[in-house]
């Protein structure tokens, strides 16, 4: 959402919560902004009807976490299509030019496991593993039901190189839905991500490892089809 949409956001939470005799607090109305500002308002707004119409759970009023329950399925299957997305964007766009994609928690997943870089100088029989540890940790912020603090750009290799020199960084890559991606990159926090720090001292070595490792996934790509 946009900042501009708090009020109509605002008034919708108010009327679901009236419907069920219930009113909106200040740090309740906080709560839910918070937990929902990077989602579509027009996908809000569905997911609360389809809340309301759901004969089980529409007897209850929602709590944040029902709603991204909604927006997302279920933990498992989100997952599973947060990984597809990093996967294709290593292969296709590579871990030399900075990223951001439309999902917060992939970018949190990933600073966690060490960075956008990090992934670049993974085997390709690692993969599995990688894909494993990505799906369990992005579940397990998926179950907290609150969107966690991310960086606001994934950092490659070119910009981690240019800012060694000086130079200042390029305009990421947008991976996904454009306008979530920017709403994305402008709600995360500059602080260094924590793999980049970790790899830093090694860097020539990191740039031809990530490089070879590309190639030879590229090359296996193709051979599957």
């Amino acid at each position: 959402m946009r900042i501009d949409d708090f009020q109509k956001f605002h008034d919708g939470i108010a009327g679901v919560m009236s419907f069920y005799g219930k009113s909106v607090s200040g740090f309740a109305l906080d709560v839910w902004w918070t937990a929902l500002k990077v989602y579509d308002l027009a996908a809000i707004v569905d997911a609360f009807n389809r809340h309301l119409a759901n004969p089980d759970a529409g007897q209850f009023a929602p709590k944040p976490a029902d709603i991204i329950r909604i927006l997302q399925g279920s933990s498992q299957d989100a997952a599973l299509r947060a990984w597809a997305k990093v996967d294709l964007a290593v292969r296709r766009v590579g871990t030399y030019c900075d990223v951001v994609f439309d999902d917060a928690l992939i970018h949190r997943v990933i600073q966690d496991m060490g960075g956008w870089i990090a992934l670049g100088t993974k085997a390709e029989n690692e993969w599995p593993f990688v894909a494993k540890e990505f799906e369990n940790r992005y579940r397990g912020f998926c179950s907290r039901g609150e969107l966690p603090q991310y960086p606001a750009t994934l950092i490659g290799l070119a910009t981690a190189h240019n800012s060694r020199k000086g130079f200042r960084s390029g305009t990421p890559v947008l991976i996904g839905q454009e306008q979530l991606a920017r709403q994305i990159w402008r709600g995360g926090t500059d602080q260094p991500v924590l793999g980049l720090k970790r790899m830093s001292d090694n860097l020539d070595g990191i740039v031809d490892g990530a490089r070879e490792e590309q190639t030879a996934r590229k090359t296996l790509r193709v051979k599957r089809e």
